[in-house]
């Protein structure tokens, strides 16, 4: 296994991501995963909650990265990874379970990418919906911590459309897309894992 992707930030918050999940996922029985990198939060909730089928997607350039742990997932709980990039819309997965999650996603992706993300979920999710997103966000145009701004600088570094985003923004399309805000949860780091429901 040590020849698979891996990200040590996966590794870092798995556990306190999955303490959430379980709590907000317990009712839910699909999850479609957004930007699912490496597969490491695929297999690890998949393994942890197999009350949930988990639906991995990514990029079509990085299936790659996520194909190789997936395959090696010994569970019936995981589908096969497939191709889904949020701005080429319609979504091509068929329907939108009533879960869905997303990790260090939204600030990798344009801004527009945002919209289009929020947008599809307006026009295409079903009533009570959750949505879970991790990541680092700003509050009231402000750095949660010195940390975070570093890590902006970087980012702005290795791409001129990449972020840390504004959650009052984030949470404006999410309004606009019929999702109401449930919890923002303080995760290590300085991260936040934020779920919303339509």
């Amino acid at each position: 296994m040590s020849d698979l992707p891996y990200s040590q930030a996966c590794e870092n918050n798995k556990d306190p991501i999955l303490a959430v999940l379980r709590r907000v996922f317990a009712d839910r029985s699909e999850v479609l995963e957004i930007a699912s990198g490496t597969g490491q939060h695929a297999t690890w909730f998949a393994e942890h909650m197999p009350h949930l089928h988990w639906l991995p997607t990514d990029q079509p350039s990085h299936l790659d990265a996520v194909r190789p742990r997936c395959q090696a997932y010994a569970g019936d709980n995981l589908a096969a990874p497939v191709a889904l990039d949020v701005s080429t819309r319609p979504w091509s997965v068929e329907r939108i379970p009533s879960a869905l999650f997303t990790a260090n996603s939204l600030h990798i992706m344009p801004w527009s990418s945002v919209c289009d993300l929020f947008a599809e979920l307006g026009e295409r999710a079903e009533a009570d919906t959750r949505l879970a997103i991790y990541g680092p966000f700003n509050y009231g145009g402000e750095y949660t911590s010195p940390s975070n701004a570093r890590f902006d600088q970087w980012l702005a570094q290795q791409s001129e459309y990449s972020a840390i985003r504004d959650f009052e923004r984030v949470n404006e399309l999410a309004s606009e897309a019929g999702f109401e805000l449930l919890e923002d949860n303080p995760m290590p780091a300085n991260n936040r894992l934020i779920v919303w429901s339509s």
